[in-house]
């Protein structure tokens, strides 16, 4: 079925690092994302996205080192491969100030932060931010980063998610059913700042947690903030299916995409939700010339910096996972056990169609699986104007170099999407990040979240 165009929703991946995603490209000329410690690059960025009309600024995070727990980490430092890397949660205040509209997800692990403390910071953001702050919820698939923690291993993947359901009824009720909608007053006359009739303790007691309250911050613009996810392992698309806002896609194949998209909004029905309450962002990266020989000329160039040691190494699959030891090359993917990162490890068997792929084709597969579009501005817009019809929403945009991947695709892609009406021309004055994708600024009363406002004044 053919859909009317709409607005697709923008968001910009980057991380707080040197090398993210597209590994080798940090030594292009262009480059400046090895100045990723330096805040007014972020700022710069991050106006160039606002004149873009760009929805979000979507700042992945990892808490550990790609590879074997306790291995060598020479190609880590080598290539700079997220590490070292800031927190990009410490990052959002400088950007929110110097900017009006720009949403920003920030990235956090259930095993990094407890609940009440991470609470407390995101309220703050949202706060800051007068409501354009999002969460992107990850249950961490790096062994290194669970011994970062404390753990003795990585916890198993379905664990991971029963964890990360715990976190979330005890940030839902901090977030939604601590206060009142009515309870902060600052009245100076009566001398009442807040009427304590109107705050109440959680008490939660769980598995894991033991948490008192009352939320140390009182209702933001959003309360809880916006919900991402990127999972998709039949356990991930069910969590996604029960939280998520908008789930971030990488593409194997437009079928199979289109097949996962269906899925999770079935998902979504039966968890008692809409099939349009969670937005699908599919990641993407653009090579953009002023004529199809010169992107394919633009192209070449690119590929001549890509490390094939980074994309493998960022496969993080390459390695026994109990004893570390590197696999032989002629190891089928079919045949790779991991606790982690299963649903990357499903798109990459599919970019192979029929074929059984290897360990040896691991950094090709990687590198392909940063699904790229090459080609002038309307070849660019047709390629988007198709996908939308495979029913994704958004455009999770991946650079190739930092800040120029912005500036070229806000300068000359942006235009051609807004001319076909597949991009907004404005903002609205005022829009949470909630309400620019969802039209309100709070989750509904379908949403999981909701239960806990029960005792709430809504």
């Amino acid at each position: 079925m053919t859909r009317e165009p709409r607005p697709l929703r923008l968001a910009a991946f980057v991380m707080n690092t040197n090398s993210h995603i597209q590994h080798g490209l940090w030594r292009h000329p262009a480059a400046r994302q090895s100045e990723f410690d330096d805040v007014s690059m972020w700022i710069d960025l991050a106006r160039t996205l606002e004149r873009g009309r760009f929805d979000t600024m979507f700042f992945a995070d990892v808490v550990g080192l790609y590879g074997p727990a306790g291995g060598d980490f020479a190609v880590n430092a080598r290539e700079g491969l997220q590490f070292p890397n800031h927190d990009p949660s410490v990052l959002v205040p400088a950007l929110a100030i110097s900017t009006e509209h720009l949403g920003f997800a920030v990235t956090s692990s259930v095993i990094q932060a407890h609940p009440f403390e991470f609470a407390r910071r995101m309220s703050t953001l949202d706060a800051v931010t007068r409501g354009r702050i999002g969460w992107n919820v990850v249950t961490s698939s790096l062994e290194g980063a669970a011994r970062n923690f404390g753990a003795d291993r990585l916890l198993a993947h379905d664990e991971r998610y029963r964890w990360a359901e715990e976190y979330l009824e005890v940030v839902y009720q901090l977030w939604e059913g601590s206060w009142d909608d009515d309870a902060l007053l600052r009245d100076k006359a009566s001398g009442v700042y807040a009427d304590p009739r109107g705050i109440r303790r959680i008490d939660h007691v769980g598995e894991r947690y033991r948490v008192a309250g009352p939320h140390l911050s009182a209702p933001t613009p959003q309360r809880t903030p916006v919900l991402f996810q990127a999972g998709s392992s039949p356990v991930g698309r069910r969590f996604a299916a029960r939280h998520a806002e908008a789930q971030f896609l990488l593409s194997s194949t437009p079928e199979k995409t289109e097949e996962l998209v269906a899925d999770t909004r079935r998902l979504a029905v039966e968890a008692g939700r809409r099939a349009d309450d969670i937005s699908f962002f599919l990641g993407l990266s653009f090579v953009v010339g002023s004529t199809e020989e010169e992107a394919r000329r633009l192209e070449a160039e690119i590929d001549s910096y890509l490390s094939a040691d980074g994309f493998l190494l960022h496969s993080n699959l390459g390695f026994d996972p109990d004893t570390g030891a590197q696999l032989d090359p002629d190891t089928p993917l079919s045949q790779v056990r991991t606790e982690g990162l299963q649903s990357h490890l499903q798109w990459l068997r599919e970019l192979d169609g029929d074929r059984e792929p290897t360990i040896a084709d691991l950094a090709r597969l990687s590198a392909r699986l940063r699904g790229r579009v090459v080609g002038t501005p309307e070849q660019i817009a047709d390629a988007l104007a198709a996908w939308q019809q495979r029913g994704i929403d958004g455009i999770n945009v991946m650079n190739w170099t930092l800040p120029q991947s912005f500036e070229v695709f806000v300068d000359h892609v942006v235009p051609e999407l807004q001319a076909r009406g597949l991009a907004r021309r404005e903002y609205v004055a005022g829009e949470t990040l909630r309400s620019r994708l969802s039209g309100s600024d709070r989750l509904p009363e379908r949403h999981p979240a909701a239960a806990y406002r029960s005792r709430v004044s809504v």
